[in-house]
Order: structure tokens, then C-alpha cells, then sequence
């Protein structure tokens, strides 16, 4: 987890210029996002000595046409604004940080564009209206449907008390991870970015949502095809890794610190302990389940829901499914018949080979085929 620093209350005024004018293939359509409390605050807690990141939503527009470029136009020094979009399916795009005036391009085409705040720095959180444009440009992006898989170094977050970058607070065994990389990161009480990480071995598996920004580094988005950040690096790689095993940067991370592990991900206590039964730090395999495409629901059980072996309670436990992740979906297989949060059902969601979860416990954003 990253050290934020308390920031100084600073109003600056928002300049609303157009710097350029981009040619359009369709629109332009333009509106107005006023930040619902004209601020944004550092996460509670935050001790004066860190850095700080927190993050505010800001409500989505949805458009009458296909968008894949956006123009923010805001100026507080400090805040940041990252845009994303919606896919047809109903899943986000990663985030993708604006530069002031400048052309914007979106993973994907959309019909639907959200804005967030970013405190970046320990200045001002006054935040004026942000002016967005948004067309389409043509941009040819290819959506894949395979989700990227690595194994990265994993370490134990723990913290319990404190406060993630999306404004959790971290309760003991919670269940969520860290990546290095604001991109993947899902708002409070949400799993629009979760993971599913399993042990080297796969013999247990956890998904859970991404709310921390951590470890070492906070714009190291390895697991992107083109990486924003350290793009020299394969992908896949994070700069943890490469500073600790090959004194990439000279050992150290975009903060200057000499990197003492190569972790790529952070795993609060209820998924180290938990989801995946770890006593020490170790490698995972984590699949970024946002990055590829197909049948998926969201975790809505009170509580982590138990991964088993096949579709009935009595079968064995072999990880768990966090509460809000959004998981994706094989195939769904008749079982035993289950109640749950989303009703009485036999049906059973199988998640990888030899893992099943009850769909009581799963609201379906699109249905499986049947096993």
C-alpha cells in the first residue's frame, strides 16, 4: 500500500479553453460535469507524511452515438481527471488518465463516458465544473476476449484501520487486492476491476475486487498491451520485478526507494490468509478479469462466497469469490438447489475447472451456456 500526504486546502479557478480543434468523424456532442461537492478530499486518516491518491466518481453521461475520444477541459493543480467508457455488455473500459485540452482516445468506442477526480498532490482540493467533449475519431481498437494472466509476486497488505485509495476502510481479514496502477482501480463498494489470483499450484483460487493503488509503484500498468508507464518492459512484467531482480531503474521504483521484494500485487489479510491459505509473500498467478470478455455477474452475498469443487455445499472448499467482485463465468451446471441474495436456484456458475459458486449468490449481467 502507498503513503499519501494530507492535502492544503487551495481553490484555483477552472479555465475552460479550447485549446484545439480536432476533426471529427461523428459528433462533437459537449457537457458540463459539476463535482457534486465543488471538492475532493484526501482519504480520512491519511497521515501528513504520505502521498496522497484518493478518488471521486462523477456521475456517467450516456449518448445518443458511438464516442472513442474525449476532450477534458480543468485546471487544479494537484487533481487529476481519468475518463473511461462503457462496453456494450455493460463492462467498463480502464480508466485513462486526461490531459487538459488534449484528445482523449478510449479503449473502446461507447456509448456512455464517466469522468473521476483524482487528488494527486498535496494542493488544493477545490475542483470547479470539468467541460468534456466527446466524437467519434475511428479509432480502431481491438476488444480482446481473453483476459490477461501473469505470475506476479504477491504481498500481504494488512493495514487494518487504515484507508484504501477509493475510501474503503480496511476491516481484519478483508478481501480485496492492490495493483500498481490507478487504471484498474473500482470505486468504493464496487468490483467493475477485480481479479481472480490464484496460488502457483491452482489449487485455490480468490476473486476479488482491485481497491488500493500499491505495491511500490502507482502508474506501473503492467498487465496493459501498451503500457502507459516504464514502456520499455515487456508486458506482464511489473518495474518491482525488474528493479529487485534486474536493477531496472537502478533498483528502485518511480518514487526513487530501493525495492526490497518484486511485488506486482498486494492481497488484504481475508484473501492471503483466507481465499488462497498463504503463511508467507508468494508468487500467484492473477488474471485481470476486466481485460478480456465473455459471461459475467457480480458477488453479492453478505460475505466471501465459497468456491467448490462442484455444483452442491457439500463439495470441497477451494477458495472464495469476495463480496462485490465481478466474476467471470464459464458455463452454469444444474446442482443442489441453494437460497440466496438473488433468490432460490439450482444453478451453479462454474469459474475455472473444478470450481463452482451457487448462483443465489451472483447477479448475472450476462448469462452463461449451460456446462
Amino acid at each position: 500500500m502507498i503513503k499519501r500526504t494530507r492535502a492544503v486546502t487551495l481553490c484555483v479557478l477552472l479555465a475552460l479553453t479550447c485549446l484545439t480543434t480536432p476533426a471529427f468523424a461523428t459528433g462533437p456532442v459537449s457537457w458540463t460535469v459539476e463535482p457534486p461537492r465543488g471538492r475532493i478530499d484526501p482519504v480520512p486518516g491519511t497521515p501528513a507524511s504520505a502521498s496522497p491518491l484518493s478518488v471521486e466518481e462523477l456521475p456517467a453521461r450516456a449518448l445518443e452515438s458511438e464516442v472513442d475520444t474525449v476532450r477534458a477541459e480543468f485546471g487544479t493543480p494537484g487533481v487529476a481527471v481519468d475518463l473511461r467508457g462503457q462496453r456494450p455488455d455493460g463492462r467498463w473500459t480502464e480508466w485513462v488518465e486526461a490531459v487538459p485540452g488534449a484528445p482523449t482516445v478510449l479503449p473502446s468506442a461507447t456509448r456512455s463516458v464517466q469522468a473521476r477526480l483524482v487528488l494527486t498532490g498535496p494542493v488544493g482540493t477545490a475542483v470547479g465544473p470539468i467541460g468534456l467533449t466527446a466524437w467519434r475519431a475511428g479509432t480502431e481498437v481491438t476488444d480482446p476476449t481473453l483476459a490477461a494472466t501473469y505470475r506476479v509476486f504477491a504481498t500481504r497488505e494488512g493495514l487494518v484501520g487504515g484507508t484504501t485509495a477509493n475510501g474503503h476502510k480496511i476491516v481484519q481479514r478483508d478481501h480485496f487486492v492492490a495493483l500498481p496502477s490507478r487504471r484498474g482501480l473500482a470505486g468504493k463498494g464496487q468490483g467493475n476491476y477485480s481479479v481472480k489470483v490464484c496460488t502457483a499450484d491452482h489449487a485455490r483460487c480468490e476473486w476479488a475486487p482491485v481497491w488500493d493503488v500499491g505495491p511500490w509503484n502507482i502508474k506501473d500498468d503492467y498487465w496493459s498491451v501498451e503500457r502507459l508507464s516504464w514502456g520499455e518492459l515487456p508486458r506482464g512484467l511489473p518495474q518491482a520485478q525488474a528493479a529487485y531482480q534486474h536493477g531496472h531503474n537502478g533498483g528502485r521504483d518511480q518514487f526513487g526507494r530501493k525495492v526490497a521484494n518484486p511485488a506486482g500485487i498486494d492481497l488484504a489479510d481475508g484473501t492471503f490468509w483466507d481465499g488462497l491459505k498463504l503463511k508467507d509473500n508468494a508468487w500467484v498467478d492473477v488474471t485481470y478479469q476486466w481485460t478480456g470478455g465473455g459471461p459475467w455477474g457480480t458477488v453479492t452475498s453478505l460475505d466471501s462466497l465459497n468456491v467448490r469443487t462442484g455444483p452442491h455445499s457439500g463439495e470441497r472448499q477451494v477458495g472464495l469469490a469476495a463480496r462485490h467482485a465481478q466474476i467471470r463465468i464459464e458455463c452454469a451446471a444444474a446442482g443442489q438447489p441453494v437460497t440466496g441474495t438473488e433468490g432460490t436456484t439450482d444453478r451453479w456458475h462454474r469459474l475455472a475447472h473444478g470450481m463452482y459458486v451457487s448462483g443465489a449468490y451472483v447477479r448475472l449481467a450476462q448469462p452463461p451456456p449451460a456446462c
